[in-house]
């Protein structure tokens, strides 16, 4: 659905894109990943016909960007971080005035206002003024409006920011919702853990390049090379920590919390599982409290691999 080749922006003496190499397939919900200033704005407005690339290649649907942007336009819908003014307009009025752009008319536009008001959860808000919406509602509002046309891809940039958390999980259950109806998202955000409940795939791009792409799990286990296990005993924990270092598949086992009894053990990469580790305890007679795999967050793989990279 989305491709771009050797992209590259220069602005001046700045570089925004640098050879970006970007695939995202039918379906994902794709996170772009990066600081203020790495290039998620310019990729996306160059995805959208609004900019043109210096050199390289952008495909959307199969259309280039360079010559076939009217192509592009009728299969994407694109909402900015900034929702502009739009006063003395009812949210009806704002839609309608959308729609006839997009050459809706009739009976047609009636009932397609109605559904993205009512997907958007906004139907109660329809003649309320424009500018009288919250940003949170503002924000919906532009999904309403991208939607009329009921476009293949959508390009969002940093939808959720500047969002209270009610406002937040309300756009994040609007793109659940959207991810369920088959479109194809890509979301630039800095709030991290928001991408981690709602996209397939991450990109991260720091200084117009792309760091990595691909699925969550896989960046996540590239940042982890080896598992990690927290188990609590309900006694001798030194003596189990002494037993879990010897064995061959632990590369590393240390006690956290001598109080509670919590052992954090690092499992080898030559270790099929981690199963092996409460078996071992409790074959030693070591009474387990709880066994846990650690989770990595996004965050911590976000700034893992752009070590050195991010002031």
């Amino acid at each position: 659905m989305i491709e771009t080749r050797y992209l590259t922006k220069v602005y001046k003496d700045l570089t925004a894109l640098d050879k970006l190499n970007l695939t995202i397939d039918q379906g994902d919900i794709y996170g772009f990943i990066g600081p203020n200033g790495a290039g998620k704005t310019t990729t996306i407005k160059i995805l959208s016909t609004l900019l043109r690339p210096t050199s390289g290649q952008a495909f959307v649907c199969g259309y280039s960007v360079n010559g076939q942007a009217k192509h592009i336009r009728r299969k994407i819908g694109y909402v900015p971080d900034e929702f502009g003014v739009y006063e003395d307009m009812t949210v009806t009025e704002y839609l309608e005035f959308f729609a006839a752009l997009y050459e809706i008319t009739g009976q047609d536009r009636r009932r397609v206002i109605r559904d993205v008001l009512e997907l958007t959860d906004l139907s109660y808000k329809e003649q309320a003024q424009v500018d009288s919406l919250s940003r949170g509602m503002r924000q919906r509002l532009a999904l309403a409006r991208v939607l009329l046309h009921d476009p293949e891809v959508l390009l969002l940039d940093e939808p959720a920011s500047g969002l209270d958390p009610r406002a937040r999980i309300e756009i994040r259950e609007l793109l659940k919702e959207l991810r369920n109806m088959g479109k194809t998202i890509l979301i630039s955000s800095h709030i991290l853990s928001e991408l981690k409940e709602l996209c397939t795939k991450v990109g991260i791009i720091e200084q117009g390049q792309l760091l990595f792409s691909g699925p969550l799990k896989d960046i996540l286990k590239q940042v982890r090379a080896a598992d990690v296990v927290l188990v609590q005993v309900r006694e001798a924990a030194e003596q189990a920590v002494a037993v879990l270092s010897e064995h061959a598949l632990v590369s590393r086992a240390e006690l956290l919390d001598p109080t509670e009894g919590i052992i954090e053990v690092q499992v080898s990469e030559a270790a099929e599982d981690t199963t092996f580790v409460p078996r071992l305890l409790v074959e030693n007679k070591f009474g387990i409290v709880s066994v846990r795999e650690q989770e990595i967050d996004l965050e911590d793989a976000f700034m893992q691999v752009t070590k050195g990279q991010v002031a």
